[in-house]
């Protein structure tokens, strides 16, 4: 088993000044009833329960969004920091939806946000969709506004194509900021960022690229390798996917998985991820799967591992 010497240790988010775990903890299942059966799989102390283990574990930042079960997502963060206070780094995001037209729509979405959370400021304030009309220049000023005005430390994008996160890199450049992340779908079962040229621009530019659905909203944990198929809109995505294929790399990931000190298949995902130079945020709906996520810290896959992954993936 190979590890590397200080694999854990925090790294710079972007050029930025904040500094973030290689995994972090991805809050998109706190509140939605919709896509993630809030309140029927999983209540509020199963979530708080997930925060605490993280934070434990050494997982020092959450990425929420202000669309998250329509806000309940930033207000149970907030209930958790103040129930157990310390050092969280803070990541969430603005949808700028075809009614937000100006500029101040992004300022005042962010204060909404703010007192959600009950914070003054968070790390990072990312764009969450790169929707028309409003250009991207326009958003990118705001960020600036919102970084001068010290209600944000760093300014990301998510969901942003090649062209669209250089595009927004120039304008925010303009402003004396650079772009510190963007956030795409990224996993073995979702490998875009590498086939579209984004994952290189984003190492070459010192973007960090944040890795949403590391575990392809769960069907690389294994639970789902036998024909079983995972629950309410997430069937639809599993149907896409031959079964036979899933099975073939999900039982290459429990090989690999057995000569890393018996490795589950997910963490051999998450780990798969941190390889290529990312960072990952799986979600987490209670404690056991937030122990599981950080076990994907403290080791990491050889070379010939990553390829054979590679390999059994496909693009």
């Amino acid at each position: 088993m190979s590890v590397r010497s200080g694999f854990d240790s925090t790294l710079p988010l972007g050029k930025s000044e904040v500094r973030i775990s290689r995994i972090g903890l991805g809050a998109w299942q706190w509140g939605d009833r919709w896509f993630w059966s809030y309140g029927s799989t999983h209540q509020q102390h199963d979530v708080q329960q997930a925060f605490d283990v993280s934070r434990r574990a050494g997982i020092n930042w959450v990425d929420t969004a202000e669309v998250y079960g329509n806000g309940t997502s930033e207000r149970l963060l907030g209930k958790f920091l103040r129930q157990s206070p310390g050092q969280v780094i803070l990541a969430t995001k603005f949808l700028p939806f075809p009614w937000r037209l100006r500029q101040r729509d992004l300022l005042n979405a962010l204060h909404n946000s703010l007192d959600r959370i009950g914070v003054a400021r968070v790390d990072l304030y990312q764009i969450h969709q790169p929707l028309p009309p409003v250009a991207i220049r326009t958003w990118m000023q705001a960020m600036a506004e919102a970084h001068k005005l010290g209600l944000v430390r760093a300014v990301g994008v998510s969901n942003y194509s090649l062209r669209q996160m250089l595009e927004a890199a120039e304008a925010l450049e303009r402003q004396g900021l650079p772009l510190a992340s963007n956030q795409v779908r990224y996993s073995l079962l979702a490998r875009q960022p590498e086939t579209s040229g984004l994952l290189d621009a984003c190492r070459q530019h010192s973007i960090t690229l944040i890795a949403y659905s590391p575990l392809a909203q769960g069907l690389l944990t294994g639970k789902y390798a036998e024909g079983k198929r995972p629950p309410g809109m997430r069937r639809w995505t599993a149907s896409r996917l031959p079964s036979d294929h899933l099975a073939r790399l999900v039982d290459l990931l429990s090989q690999i998985g057995q000569a890393h000190g018996r490795k589950t298949p997910a963490q051999v995902a998450l780990n798969w991820v941190m390889a290529k130079g990312a960072v990952a945020i799986p979600g987490a709906k209670n404690a056991a799967q937030a122990t599981e996520n950080a076990g994907a810290l403290g080791w990491e896959l050889s070379a010939q591992e990553v390829a054979a992954l590679d390999e059994a993936a496909g693009p």
